[in-house]
């Protein structure tokens, strides 16, 4: 039973850390934030399993995390508070091409992250082709180009 509390808490806890630290730490992930990853994930292994590393009170976290898992996505999918606390909504960093500087804060993002996204995706150079960015609530940033006149 002490595995069970102690994956129950561990989740929870890294739940609000991740939650709390932003969604661009886990929608593009740089060298040190990877690197800040695996540390965390050594650090709860040893929390989670205290002393007893037998495959059996591995099995008994593992499941425990998964069923947290899965209980977490049941009420998310029933309660969109709960979604909306978990996951957070999409934020609009761009509209109709005035950069939003109070959204891009509170989520730190950067206009760097943005270009390179609109690059990448779009194939735009410069923040004056951007209509809309959003950053999704998964990280991922989406761009919404001005439509551009081809004259034939």
């Amino acid at each position: 039973m002490e595995s069970v509390i102690r994956a129950v808490s561990v989740y929870i806890f890294l739940l609000i850390l991740i939650r709390f630290s932003g969604r661009r730490t886990m929608g593009q992930m740089t060298s040190f934030d990877f690197i800040l990853l695996l540390i965390i994930s050594e650090a709860a292994s040893t929390g989670l399993t205290g002393e007893d590393n037998s495959i059996t009170n591995s099995i008994i976290v593992i499941s425990t995390l998964i069923l947290i898992d899965i209980i977490f996505s049941i009420f998310k999918s029933k309660w969109s508070v709960f979604d909306k606390a978990i996951d957070g909504v999409p934020t609009v960093l761009i509209y109709d091409g005035k950069i939003q500087k109070e959204n891009i804060a509170r989520s730190r993002t950067d206009l760097e992250d943005i270009l390179d996204t609109a690059r990448a995706d779009k194939g735009l150079e410069k923040l004056e082709q951007i209509k809309y960015a959003i950053l999704e609530k998964n990280g991922h940033i989406s761009i919404i180009p001005y439509e551009q006149n081809v004259s034939a």
